[in-house]
């Protein structure tokens, strides 16, 4: 449900100088358009940040404020609601656009919390004494080396005109497994997900090393995949 945060930081509004939570785009006493706000995606919205939302909700509230932000409405406005219109648009969208997708808002989410994700911390254990410091998938290491080896060799084969099929069918299944393994990490960060929500704080803290985890397991799963699906489709 649509909830405006207790914890918002009450600033006066430019036009009545009333009171309001700073994640406002509108002054609630005069409507009036404000500066951009301060918070976070989900102040926005005044949604409570939460890894499980109502997507209908969300979008909802975004078409309304789209609707009270468009350029047209401030047409006769002074300059500086204008440039506020677009602004506070840019952020609506961006807000969107993050929180309506499951794994950009478990992301956004988690750094939120000073969590390190992204390419350049994968591999590295979040606290030096996490129980679940694996970040990466160790097992597949001797695998992925074959595979390279065979995605290597198939493109060879196809500049030279011909493919072994033996090898396509192999592709195929390295395939089929990393899709496989791409729903048990997907089905794994959404059980994280409902402790991250209802959680104590110490749960929420095992949670989020998880779930770091397991976007870096999400990544990595995720290029190999790639790189066999645009091996075999090209021609």
């Amino acid at each position: 449900m649509l909830k405006i945060l207790d914890s918002a930081i009450p600033v006066a509004c430019w036009s009545c100088s009333v009171a309001h939570n700073e994640s406002t785009l509108f002054c609630p006493n005069c409507s009036k358009i404000q500066p951009p706000p301060g918070g976070d995606y989900f102040s926005v919205f005044g949604l409570e940040p939460r890894l499980h939302l109502d997507l209908d909700i969300l979008e909802r509230e975004f078409h309304r404020l789209s609707r009270k932000l468009h350029p047209d409405r401030f047409a006769r406005a002074g300059e500086n609601e204008k440039q506020w219109s677009l602004a506070d648009t840019a952020l609506l969208n961006d807000a969107y656009r993050t929180l309506k997708d499951p794994l950009r808002r478990t992301q956004y989410l988690l750094k939120l919390h000073g969590a390190e994700i992204g390419e350049e911390h994968a591999g590295r254990d979040p606290q030096k004494d996490a129980k679940d410091p694996v970040r990466v998938l160790p097992d597949l290491l001797e695998e992925v080396f074959d595979l390279n080896m065979q995605l290597e060799e198939l493109r060879t084969e196809r500049k030279a005109g011909a493919a072994d099929p033996q090898l396509t069918v192999a592709l195929e299944a390295a395939r089929s497994k990393f899709e496989g393994l791409l729903k048990v990490v997907d089905d794994d960060l959404h059980a994280q997900w409902r402790v991250w929500d209802a959680g104590s704080e110490s749960e929420r803290r095992a949670a989020q090393n998880r779930m770091v985890a397991l976007l870096d397991q999400r990544r990595y799963l995720s290029h190999l995949l790639r790189d066999v699906t645009e091996t075999l489709g090209a021609e």
